[in-house]
């Protein structure tokens, strides 16, 4: 997980802690404007695995991520899963009660975003954000299309709409929507 710790409306570094306090042992490397030693101890401290401080130059992003895949054997928790849901990160699949689901690549993408944040509400503008690293268009509406044809694909209620906050993929699955 590369995680900014510039969030829009919240810490990085108090997601960080709150992640590691829940027991989530994924890698997680730590992008961020601070850079001072005592700001990177603060956030190895805290959780993260690397930290990285802006500016950087790709290939070293690349090889740290790299060095954290290897430090992790490949992977952190390849699959997650929330009732009866089941991500596997490593094979890029989704299956719901053992039954694939057909996913698109932006929308495994959004899915995948939203279980690895399961239990924590992701706004529309983060979600547009990292999907836009892939080429995403960010049309006002363009995330609830996504959501909307994910929805319409799962045979249960897993994704959730906080109403002005965002979405969220509880760590226990409702059967309201």
């Amino acid at each position: 997980m590369v995680l900014d710790l510039g969030l829009p409306h919240m810490d990085g570094l108090s997601v960080l802690k709150r992640w590691r306090g829940a027991g989530r042992d994924m890698p997680v490397l730590v992008l961020t404007a601070r850079g001072s030693w005592s700001e990177r101890v603060e956030g190895i401290d805290a959780g993260a695995d690397d930290y990285l401080p802006k500016p950087f130059r790709m290939e070293e992003l690349l090889a740290r991520l790299r060095a954290i895949i290897r430090r992790s054997g490949g992977h952190s928790a390849p699959v997650i899963t929330v009732n009866g849901t089941e991500l596997d990160t490593k094979q890029m699949r989704l299956t719901v009660d053992g039954v694939p689901v057909n996913l698109s690549p932006q929308e495994y993408r959004l899915v995948s975003f939203l279980m690895l944040n399961k239990g924590r509400v992701v706004s529309q503008q983060e979600l547009s954000e990292h999907l836009q690293s892939v080429h995403f268009e960010r049309e006002s509406n363009a995330v609830e299309v996504l959501v909307g044809r994910v929805r319409r694909k799962l045979p249960v209620a897993l994704i959730e709409t906080r109403r002005g906050f965002g979405y969220i993929v509880p760590d226990t699955a409702s059967d309201a929507q």
